[in-house]
């Protein structure tokens, strides 16, 4: 097994980029693999308290041995996290083929590395997989294959290779406007249960910056798919530091042995599909009373799409 390098995207939460290092060393593989840490710079006018932090989380950085190597590029300016996820993928993806990426928010199970490296190598010539998912909140239990595909990529812990990579299109306005001539909409907002458009458009006018969206976006476009894991093999790390939605506690399970990765040479199942909605429409929300009656918002549009999303969703050819 060829072993893919590790790029991790980091600022200033040093707390959260010492439990990442901790987890991630505790894989077996990481001693095998090389790990390529950005750091992001300072914003312009930060105060004292932001540039330790900042400072932390570099001499954390410095001293990380835990590694086959470890590369440091540190940033003297802020890009930002879409601009430095962008420009970092791309450089060590087009270096080697192949990259696993992290941010400084994600804790992993010891066999997140066995997995994105088995999976990266196994679905390496099937160009209908995009990337290669590794939280899984949404299609859990013994019930389920221990893996399984959904068309939307993962930003909590993901892998691609570069063939896949160079599909990448940064300008949202020309991604929404060929979403909207191919009448993708509906099927890229889950039928109803999240307005993914809605974040596309916030982007290419500014109001938000998220490589993510721009990534599903082209999933979409080429009707490509992701490999996702069950159990998780990792989960987000809530801090009081995040540049995005502070309340974001995305935290299911990980897994405790290795993931049975095997070729999967049917259609997705529909009831991963249905789960998939269900989780975006209803996991954030922890009030009974909302959760019951988006319930059966959500049995509606299962129904009324049922037949579209069986046949648009046949998804592996």
């Amino acid at each position: 097994m060829t072993i893919a390098p590790i790029v991790l995207f980091v600022y200033n939460r040093p707390d959260n980029t010492l439990q990442t290092l901790n987890a991630l060393s505790e894989n077996e593989e990481a001693k095998s693999s090389v790990l390529y840490i950005y750091c992001d710079g300072p914003k312009n006018k930060s105060d004292n308290l932001n540039i330790e932090k900042i400072k932390n989380v570099r001499s954390f950085c410095k001293n990380e041995n835990r590694f086959k190597e470890v590369v440091i590029i540190e940033r003297e300016e802020n890009i930002g996290l879409a601009s430095s996820v962008i420009s970092g993928v791309t450089e060590i993806v087009n270096k080697f083929g192949k990259v696993i990426v992290l941010e400084d928010d994600i804790f992993t199970s010891k066999y997140f590395l066995k997995f994105m490296n088995d999976a990266l190598n196994l679905y390496q010539n099937h160009f209908k997989v995009i990337s290669i998912g590794a939280c899984n909140y949404f299609v859990l239990g013994k019930k389920y294959s221990s893996t399984f595909f959904i068309p939307i990529p993962d930003c909590l812990g993901w892998a691609t290779w570069s063939d896949r990579w160079k599909l990448f299109e940064p300008d949202s306005n020309k991604l929404l406007t060929e979403i909207s001539q191919k009448n993708l909409i509906e099927r890229f907002n889950l039928y109803g249960c999240y307005n993914f458009s809605g974040m596309l458009k916030d982007n290419a006018e500014g109001k938000v910056s998220s490589w993510a969206i721009r990534w599903q976006a082209i999933a979409y476009l080429n009707n490509m798919i992701t490999l996702y894991p069950n159990p998780s093999v990792t989960h987000h790390l809530a801090s009081s530091d995040s540049t995005h939605t502070n309340d974001l506690n995305i935290k299911p399970a990980l897994a405790i042995n290795p993931i049975n990765i095997t070729e999967e040479n049917k259609s997705v199942k529909t009831v991963n599909y249905y789960l998939m909605m269900k989780a975006y429409y209803l996991y954030f929300d922890n009030k009974f009373l909302s959760r019951l009656k988006k319930s059966v918002l959500l049995l509606k549009l299962w129904m009324r799409n049922k037949k579209r999303i069986i046949a648009e969703n046949n998804l592996i050819s």
